[in-house]
């Protein structure tokens, strides 16, 4: 018994790591094509593991999203976590949290370059996250949190001119 004990514990390491999120290293032109070129509805959310906003907001859109199966909406979530926490810490993050969307690291260190370029709006602030649907020209942008309900709302309205 006391020499299967180690060889389980290596199996769960192996286990985690093996379902470890790959997280992709990314520009600001790569989020703005993948949300340009994208035939379903998009949200992309910026947050950073160190942000008590973001991380309280990430469960309510892991939640969210799935609600939405029918209208095929897309999660994309776009990490401004520091260069050194890239990729190991985003990914164990990741994993702590149960986050199975989609995460990108942006590989980009001058706000003032890209935040305009998401929308002309955003100051720096996180998190920030930014609904598109190109069938119906729905583009929202939000430079806060969005609790679960105005999240729904936002989500309602992305999709809803879809259905007609």
């Amino acid at each position: 018994m006391r020499k299967s004990l180690p060889l389980i514990g290596i199996s769960v390491l192996i286990l985690n790591i093996s379902f470890s999120q790959t997280i992709k290293k990314v520009k600001i032109a790569d989020v703005l094509r993948m949300a340009d070129t994208s035939s379903v509805p998009v949200v992309i959310n910026f947050f950073a593991t160190w942000c008590k906003p973001c991380v309280q907001e990430l469960p309510w859109f892991e939640k969210s999203i799935p609600n939405y199966k029918g209208k095929d909406v897309k999660l994309l979530l776009v990490s401004l976590d520091y260069a050194e926490d890239y990729p190991k810490n985003i990914a164990a993050f990741a994993s702590k949290n149960n986050i199975n969307s989609q995460i990108v690291w942006l590989d980009e260190s001058d706000p003032n370059s890209f935040c305009p370029k998401v929308d002309k709006r955003w100051e720096g602030t996180i998190p920030v996250s930014l609904m598109i649907n190109k069938a119906t020209n729905f583009r929202a942008f939000f430079d806060h949190q969005l609790p679960e309900g105005q999240l729904k709302i936002a989500l309602d309205k992305l999709v809803e001119k879809s259905d007609r």
